[in-house]
């Protein structure tokens, strides 16, 4: 369980990480840097799920 959720969340963090340096947005790129580590460093379901969902929706509440 915990290898597919680090391959979900890695996939979505290329994305946050592509998106953040086209288009020049900071808060995109380290939400993709961190949900790429993220799930090397966390190893438990709850926790990943948790992590995961709060660096997706960083770019979205944090605004610079």
């Amino acid at each position: 369980m915990d290898l597919i959720l680090g391959l979900v969340f890695g996939t979505i963090g290329s994305a946050y990480f592509v998106y953040g340096r086209k288009q020049r947005h900071a808060v995109a790129l380290f939400a993709g840097v961190a949900l790429i580590i993220f799930p090397m460093l966390v190893s438990g379901g709850v926790w990943l799920i948790a992590g995961g969902i709060a660096f997706m929706a960083l770019p979205f509440v944090v605004s610079i």
